[in-house]
């Protein structure tokens, strides 16, 4: 009897049918499994490192690195000045430049010209495979879907500039959806194989598709990522004209003094199955997804302004499609950049969507990531959901960082919604634990992922 099957067996009849009708969301969706992680994130090599930073509440923003580009020649504290940043500051990571090419049967001429972000996927995700104890040579030309969150191509453009350093390996060196098909085929797998690109919320959209691709057969067993390197200014320099970049290098969530947000790179992948796969498979099951939906801002205030009623939609119907109230939230990885405009819209939502049934004296915690390792853009909400599955694993939810006075544009009072400041247990600890998981792009593609322990 595996450990599920062991689990299931020591709850009383009414508890397992119980669990039975949670596990099915409306229109009987099942729940999908994830089963293995894999992650390099700023100041975490690893899910082990990542856990550690989370719960010891590390800020792991640096300067920009001096291989990265002379942040001196690029800075200048006014946004205006034509070519300069307003920010010395960014979420890096170690050794991108580094790849055994050997043992994935790459050529060294080709592994020059890949996207580092295609190196670091295929390393994470055969990390990721280990984690899930999948072994890759039994995995060959099965339905495996790959499903990359990706949106950035630093590497592509530095290079394309150059056409006399064109060579064969570039195009596909540098195309996004090589990054989801090159792992498809190196592991040989024939299911999906998707690069999704909706800015911010891009990893969140991919897992939404994987899952919906299970359910439905489509896929035997999904890799869900989100990748985002920082390797040149240029980006930096137009957000900075947007007024988008945190000058002093902090991302203040919910608080008073948020004055933008910092970039930050990373990867983290998933391996997901179905529910009842996994358990026949006796797979160690970290959380499951109950439910998830995306919505789109449509015409709003702005191409980049949010639309609360477009987020409230993406919350209600990823709460119909798990089966559950939104009294029964008690924690929420928000989208939280520390933005004077879209912090008070998201949390305002989120409160009035949670008051709904739920009485005044139990709250829903929320945080945000990005306060330990910057925006990771298109990678940010597999971040957002490794540190929530990370935090049910444990039964404890980390710091959000940097808050001390409440935005005031934001009714806390009004609502059973608090910031989480310290390292502590769930509000509700006695009962399942339910989380959600907020990705909203900057076009308006809003993506929101319902998860429980099993």
């Amino acid at each position: 009897m595996n450990e599920i099957s062991r689990k299931i067996s020591s709850l009383s009849p009414a508890k397992r049918e119980l669990l039975k009708l949670r596990l099915k969301g409306k229109s009987s969706e099942e729940s999908i499994a994830i089963i293995g992680m894999g992650c390099r994130y700023p100041g975490a090599k690893n899910i082990k490192c990542f856990w550690d930073l989370l719960k010891n509440g590390v800020d792991a923003i640096t300067e920009v690195p001096s291989d990265r580009w002379d942040v001196n020649e690029f800075y200048d504290p006014n946004p205006a000045i034509p070519g300069k940043m307003n920010s010395r500051w960014g979420g890096f990571i170690d050794n991108i430049d580094q790849f055994d090419a050997n043992f994935f049967g790459i050529s060294p001429r080709e592994a020059m010209r890949m996207d580092p972000q295609q190196r670091l996927l295929l390393e994470v995700a055969w990390e990721a495979l280990e984690d899930a104890g999948c072994v890759v040579e039994e995995l060959r030309s099965s339905r495996t879907g790959v499903f990359i969150g990706v949106s950035n191509s630093d590497y592509g453009q530095l290079q394309l500039q150059d056409p006399q350093r064109s060579d064969v390996y570039i195009g596909t060196g540098t195309a996004s959806s090589i990054a989801a098909n090159r792992l498809s085929y190196l592991f040989d797998f024939h299911g999906p194989s998707l690069a999704i690109d909706t800015a911010c919320s891009s990893s969140l959209v991919a897992l939404h598709l994987a899952s919906q691709s299970l359910r439905s057969g489509e896929s035997s067993v999904a890799l869900v990522g989100g990748i985002n390197l920082i390797l040149s200014p240029s980006i930096t320099v137009n957000f900075s004209k947007a007024g988008f970049m945190s000058p002093d290098g902090h991302c203040k969530a919910f608080d008073s003094r948020a004055n933008g947000y910092v970039r930050g790179e990373g990867v983290g992948v998933l391996v997901l199955k179905s529910f009842s796969q996994a358990k026949d498979d006796g797979d160690r099951i970290y959380a499951v997804i109950r439910g998830s939906a995306v919505t789109q801002d449509g015409h709003s205030n702005g191409l980049t302004a949010p639309n609360p009623l477009a987020q409230e939609a993406a919350l209600r119907e990823a709460c119909q499609k798990a089966n559950i109230s939104p009294s029964q939230l008690q924690y929420i990885e928000a989208h939280g950049t520390g933005t004077a405009l879209g912090d008070p819209i998201e949390a305002n939502t989120l409160g009035k969507f949670l008051s709904e049934k739920k009485a005044f004296n139990t709250y829903c915690s929320i945080g945000s990531v990005k306060t330990n390792i910057g925006h990771l853009e298109a990678a940010a909400g597999i971040a957002g959901v490794i540190k929530v599955v990370l935090a049910i694993q444990h039964r404890k939810i980390p710091p959000s960082l940097h808050f001390e006075k409440p935005n005031p544009r934001i009714f806390f009072e009004r609502m059973p919604l608090k910031v989480q400041e310290k390292f502590g247990p769930w509000p509700e600890e006695d009962q399942s634990l339910i989380a959600g998981v907020s990705s909203f792009g900057f076009g308006g593609t809003n993506c929101h992922v319902v998860l429980e322990e099993i």
